[in-house]
């Protein structure tokens, strides 16, 4: 679940197409949800069929071809669990809405399963975790494939402050399908890309402030970060019990809303789901065309400014919105938006260490048993663990005190209030907004094992939206909006807690009449020519 912080199967070439909805395209590597299910229930495709058609693509465009490295491990018994599902289908008299679907889940989430969960650090190969997280439980109870791991940024990129996203110790470095050369962005780097490439129909991500929104947007996809404690967290590496969420990534809202229907709700292993049940419901009844009309949305220009093609990108949507009958309030300011990253620092710091120590006593069979473990393996295995960037992230968290330190429990209080009740909700509120909009990010930019990452979300000088509902625990969705030189842009609403009912409409409503998404080229760079998947 990564940090973003101010101080710091078809086997030949994707050409470029006419604007497709995700899930319009012909070819079951690209087709939604539901209409995946609509032949599996008519007999014309099996989960056997979409399952080994997948693996087939991984290996043609992941691991040969334009190496994507976005996959770190696939499931050794998908073929076998697909089968299995054929043979339940006719038996099941209620299926879920991802019976049998493939399914991703970043590499820092638990499967007891024969996979390992490493968080894509080679100190957590011993041994695979010991139960599935709890939102793998949710997904095989409705009849979900885990057709395997996809990569990330190692730890959730909370390991050092110039780290490249998207890359891994254990799985290498993630490339975008659109530009080889450019960064998928985020921790979720590999779910996005992943998606984005058509070698899966959706994914799990998680984020701590950025890493659902910002490979989502980077990858031209959809992201939904929920509302703290909406979906379980446990058997999730952690970095931050305050902020950490996991969360759908799909070509299309409507995958994403069927996919968010899964895994939310209240778990015991979990004390923020306490209230999940109350809220969670079937997201896909807010999928409305005209989801739009009447909505107020604010327009929140600090978040704005950063970069020239996303703001025209942002225009050009404001228009499309008020064309569908939204209310546009142009600018909203939204408060206190500088004064919140010293303090989210301070408490992800403190919580990384308390959160993390607990989450590796869950793990039996692996040597390193505490984040000063951690420290001291990259410090034996540098040459494979920090060839390019360091571990100064851990080392600031190894020397934080108890979470009973002041300096600890008073940053949470004025990150929470300046955040939550003093910056979104009282934006909300001036305005009698129903949501609030900002460009996700701009287009993405070229990978720097060098100097790491040229973005840095919550930073209003470099761009990303991802902060302001990252810290206050609410929901936000990236939506694909438009492109610049062959590279996806895409625009974030976000609103108060509990909202995503109102997010999914009007993020729908938009989706439906701009129809952005586009299948990716495989460029070797901008500009440049596709790079041939192998046969």
């Amino acid at each position: 679940m990564s940090r973003r912080l101010p101080s710091l199967v078809v086997f030949t070439t994707l050409l470029v197409s006419p604007p497709l909805l995700a899930g319009d395209a012909p070819d079951a590597a690209f087709a939604s949800i539901a209409t995946l299910r609509q032949r599996m229930d008519a007999g014309a495709l099996s989960s056997t069929a979409l399952t080994q058609q997948f693996l087939e693509r991984i290996g043609h465009i992941d691991r040969s071809g334009p190496s994507l490295h976005a996959v770190i491990e696939t499931n050794p018994d998908a073929l076998l669990i697909a089968a299995e599902l054929d043979r339940g289908r006719a038996r099941a008299s209620r299926r879920g809405p991802l019976y049998g679907i493939p399914v991703l889940l970043k590499d820092n989430i638990d499967t007891g399963d024969r996979m390992l969960t490493s968080a894509g650090s080679l100190a957590m190969t011993d041994a695979p975790a010991a139960r599935d997280a709890a939102l793998v439980e949710r997904l095989r109870a409705h009849g979900a494939l885990i057709l395997g791991k996809s990569n990330l940024s190692e730890w959730a990129n909370f390991r050092s402050n110039h780290a490249s996203s998207g890359w891994s110790a254990r799985g290498g470095q993630t490339r975008s399908p659109y530009a080889l050369d450019r960064n998928p962005c985020g921790s979720s780097a590999g779910s996005g890309a992943a998606v984005a490439a058509g070698l899966v129909t959706v994914a799990i991500g998680t984020e701590t402030d950025g890493s659902i929104l910002c490979p989502a947007a980077a990858n031209g996809i959809v992201g939904i970060k929920p509302t703290l404690g909406l979906v379980s967290r446990s058997g999730i590496v952690p970095i931050s019990h305050s902020q950490d969420t996991a969360g759908p990534m799909a070509r299309s809202v409507a995958d994403a809303a069927a996919t968010l229907t899964v895994i939310a709700g209240s778990d015991t292993r979990d004390p923020a789901t306490v209230d999940a049940d109350r809220h969670a419901t079937d997201y896909t009844r807010f999928l409305d065309s005209r989801g739009l009309r009447g909505k107020r949305i604010g327009v929140v220009r600090q978040l704005a400014g950063a970069e020239p093609n996303a703001d025209r990108i942002l225009d050009e949507a404001i228009a499309q919105m008020k064309a569908q009958g939204a209310i546009i309030v142009d600018p909203v300011e939204l408060p206190h938006l500088k004064e919140l990253g010293d303090a989210e620092l301070i408490v992800l710091l403190y919580e990384f260490k308390h959160d993390l120590n607990q989450y590796l006593a869950t793990r039996p069979g692996l040597k390193v048993k505490s984040l000063a473990d951690l420290i001291a393996f990259n410090q034996r295995e540098a040459a494979r663990e920090m060839p390019w960037f360091g571990q100064e992230l851990f080392e600031q968290a190894q020397a934080k005190g108890p979470l009973s330190d002041e300096a600890y429990t008073s940053a949470l209080a004025k990150a929470r209030q300046l955040s939550g009740p003093d910056g979104i909700d009282a934006a909300l509120k001036a305005h009698r907004l129903d949501a609030l909009l900002a460009p996700s990010w701009g287009p993405t930019f070229v990978t720097d094992p060098v100097l790491g990452d040229h973005v840095v979300s919550g930073n209003p000088t470099i761009g990303g939206a991802s902060q302001p509902p990252a810290v206050a625990g609410y929901p936000s969705i990236t939506v694909p909006a438009g492109f610049a030189h062959d590279l996806p842009v895409g625009i974030v609403f976000f609103g108060t807690r509990w909202s995503e009912p109102t997010l999914i409409a009007i993020a729908y409503g938009f989706e439906q009449h701009t129809r952005a998404w586009q299948p990716p080229t495989f460029l070797d760079t901008v500009g440049g020519k596709p790079v041939a998947t192998t046969p």
